[in-house]
C-alpha cells in the first residue's frame, strides 16, 4: 500500500505533467503560472482527505489555502487568457533551443511541483501529524494569513483596474492604493500569508521544521522570480525611478517626502 504522503507527491507529479503536456500542445509555457495556485488546492484537499484524523486546524488551514489558491488561479487565468506567452518563458525557450521541451519539463514544470510541495509542507504536517488542541498561535496564524491575503488580492485588483482604465501608455506605473506604500503589495501579501500557515503548523509535533516553507517563498519573491524581474524590467523607466525613490520596495510604509 502506498503511504499517504507519497500519494500527494505522486498526484503533484501527475498534475504538473498534465500542465506540461497542455503547454506543449499550446506552445505556451505560461500555463504553468495557472497551475501554481490550483496546485496548492490539490495538495491541501488531498492531504486533508488522506489525513488519519480530521481536525479543525487542518480543515481551517486547508480552507484558507484553498481560498488563496482558487483566487490566484482564477486571477492568473483571466489575466493570461488570449494573451501571448509571457516574456520570461519566451526567453527561456529561445535560450534552450532544441532542448527546450526536455529542459522546460525539468526546470519549469517539475521544479515548480517540488517547490509547491516544499511550500505546502506546513499543510502536509498539519494533516498527517494531526494535533486537535487549538492554541492562541492558531488565531495569530489566521490573522496573519488574512492580512497577507488582503494585501495580495487587493493589490492584484487595484493593478488590474489601473491597467484597464489607464488612458495613456506613458502612465505605466501603478502608484495609488496599496501601491502607494509598497512597490509590490501582492508579493508582500503572498509572503505574509505563508508565515500565517506556518504558525498553524507550530503546535504540531516537529512543526517548527516547517519554517523553511515561508523562507522559500520569501527567497523566490525577493531574489528569484518575483521582485527582481519586475524591478529589472522597469529600471530604466523614469516614472518608475521617481516612484521607487519614494516608495518602499517590499515592506509597506509611508512614502518618503521630497
Amino acid at each position: 500500500m502506498i503511504p499517504s504522503p507519497l500519494l500527494v507527491v505522486i498526484a503533484v507529479f501527475a498534475y504538473m505533467t498534465l500542465f506540461y503536456l497542455v503547454a506543449q500542445v499550446k506552445g505556451d509555457y505560461s500555463v504553468v503560472d495557472i497551475a501554481w495556485g490550483f496546485g496548492f488546492v490539490l495538495v491541501g484537499v488531498l492531504s486533508l482527505v488522506l489525513s488519519p484524523q480530521l481536525t479543525f486546524r487542518g480543515i481551517f488551514a486547508v480552507f484558507l489555502v484553498a481560498l488563496w489558491g482558487l483566487r490566484l488561479g482564477i486571477h492568473i487565468t483571466r489575466r493570461n487568457w488570449g494573451r501571448p506567452e509571457d516574456f520570461r518563458y519566451t526567453e527561456m525557450r529561445e535560450n534552450w533551443g532544441g532542448n527546450a521541451a526536455l529542459i522546460s519539463y525539468l526546470r519549469v514544470f517539475l521544479l515548480q511541483g517540488v517547490l509547491m510541495l516544499s511550500i505546502a509542507y506546513p499543510l502536509i504536517m498539519i494533516n498527517f501529524l494531526p494535533e486537535p488542541r487549538l492554541t492562541i498561535i492558531d488565531l495569530v496564524g489566521g490573522i496573519v494569513f488574512l492580512i497577507g491575503f488582503e494585501f495580495e488580492a487587493i493589490g492584484d485588483y487595484q493593478l488590474a483596474q489601473f491597467i484597464k482604465n489607464r488612458k495613456s501608455e506613458e502612465n505605466r506605473i501603478m502608484k495609488d492604493g496599496l501601491w502607494k506604500y509598497t512597490r509590490h503589495p501582492n508579493y508582500f501579501g503572498e509572503a505574509l500569508l505563508w508565515w500565517g500557515i506556518f504558525l498553524f503548523a507550530l503546535p504540531v509535533r516537529f512543526g517548527w521544521l516547517a519554517v523553511f516553507s515561508p523562507m522559500i517563498i520569501d527567497f523566490l519573491l525577493l531574489k528569484v522570480s518575483g521582485v527582481p524581474l519586475l524591478e529589472e524590467r522597469y529600471k530604466d523607466v523614469k516614472e518608475f525611478q521617481e516612484y521607487a525613490s519614494r516608495t518602499n520596495k517590499f515592506f509597506p510604509w509611508f512614502p518618503k517626502q521630497k
